[in-house]
């Protein structure tokens, strides 16, 4: 049976996965902190799972059209998959990145590490709440036969990078270069350049913040995310689908650089920046509008999700990547109570069914890839910070 390293040498010499071989593969990731505590994991994980639950009910309706219907959005609003739509306050339900996002960690936690046929396996079983088409057809190819890293299609859309972030979880104790291994495999359903290098600059992104006291500067943001796309991109070229910038032709990290940094020299909003390169599910509309939110407000946590929320058309994926990032970056004690309080914790189609299953994912996750920490300690620390 190969190793994943192994796996990932194969396919990069017989031109299997779209994507250029960088120096990051073999490059430790930084040491993280000694006093690292499990509260920055749970805040990626459940800052994930609260931004797509806020998101969720008014997914892919335009910002002004959303705004005029609900103003702005600042705690759950009824859902159409409570079973008790009255309640009051409403709860937040999850879509498809908080469901592909857990189940990958669960699959993880049951196999003590990373094993991309069974993470394939897993998403095959089940629901999908509003699956997207990407996913839909690995899905579809994988059932027919195709191995799983011949099932994933070519294309540039934001399914692979929403729900990549627990990945990074096994590798806490261990931080070696096959945590960039199994970013780059787990990020297969979408076998695109574009996704590919997305995913593993966010990876990287994550793995920094995890390290961080203070808020990084705004450009830290945009720089460190160029800094690895633009190693990892095969050179494709992109078009977007509409905007002010239909007339840009070519990778997705320099779309990135030129046009996210064009909307911070004119002090633009997050609205009126995402209004100029779109805000839907597609790459060169999501990455701008993830990494524009940070940029300006990933100091604060509730105006960051906030703002992801309100402010672009597929918001539910983008509340979740931004929401990952900045609860790495703050831990869980600065996501708003009230939005964990009344986080469904669900992860299956069935009312019910499980609901609080992304909470007890977590703890699982907690005794076998982080107590004790640091590696090699005799204790835990008491309290998270």
């Amino acid at each position: 049976m190969n190793t994943n390293r192994e796996t990932l040498e194969r396919l990069f010499d017989t031109g299997g996965i779209d994507l250029r071989k960088s120096p990051l593969f073999d490059t430790n990731p930084a040491t993280l902190p000694s006093d690292l505590y499990w509260g920055r994991i749970e805040g990626m994980m459940l800052g994930l799972a609260v931004g797509d639950s806020l998101g969720n009910p008014t997914e892919g309706r335009l910002p002004h059209e959303r705004r005029e219907r609900y103003g702005e959005i600042r705690d759950y609003i009824p859902n159409k998959r409570d079973p008790k739509p009255t309640r009051f306050p409403p709860m937040g339900f999850p879509t498809d990145d908080t469901q592909l996002a857990f189940w990958t960690l669960d699959q993880i936690n049951i196999d003590r590490g990373f094993n991309p046929e069974r993470v394939a396996e897993r998403f095959c079983r089940g629901h999908i709440y509003g699956i997207g088409s990407t996913v839909r057809a690995f899905i579809d190819n994988f059932n027919s036969g195709k191995p799983w890293y011949q099932a994933g299609p070519q294309r540039a859309s934001n399914g692979a990078l929403m729900r990549i972030a627990p990945i990074l979880i096994p590798h806490l104790r261990t931080g070696t270069p096959d945590l960039w291994v199994d970013t780059a495999l787990c990020a297969m359903t979408h076998n695109d350049s574009a996704s590919l290098s997305a995913c593993l600059s966010f990876i990287h992104m994550l793995w920094e913040l995890l390290r961080m006291r203070t808020s990084p500067a705004p450009d830290w943001w945009l720089q460190t995310y160029v800094d690895i796309a633009r190693e990892l991109e095969t050179g494709r070229a992109y078009r977007p689908r509409g905007g002010a910038f239909e007339d840009y032709q070519g990778p997705l990290w320099q779309f990135v650089k030129e046009k996210v940094q064009w909307a911070y020299d004119r002090g633009l909003s997050v609205k009126e920046g995402c209004d100029h390169w779109w805000s839907g599910a597609f790459l060169l509309e999501t990455v701008p509008c993830v990494i524009y939110t940070l940029m300006r407000h990933a100091d604060d946590v509730e105006e960051a999700i906030v703002r992801a929320v309100n402010d672009n058309k597929d918001n539910d994926t983008v509340a979740a990547i931004v929401g990952a990032a900045v609860g790495a970056l703050h831990g869980r004690d600065k996501i708003p109570a009230r939005w964990v309080s009344n986080l469904s914790g669900r992860t299956i189609h069935q009312d019910g069914g499980d609901d609080g299953k992304v909470f007890a994912i977590l703890e699982e996750a907690r005794t076998i890839w982080y107590d004790p920490w640091p590696p090699g300690a005799d204790v835990t620390p008491a309290v998270d910070n």
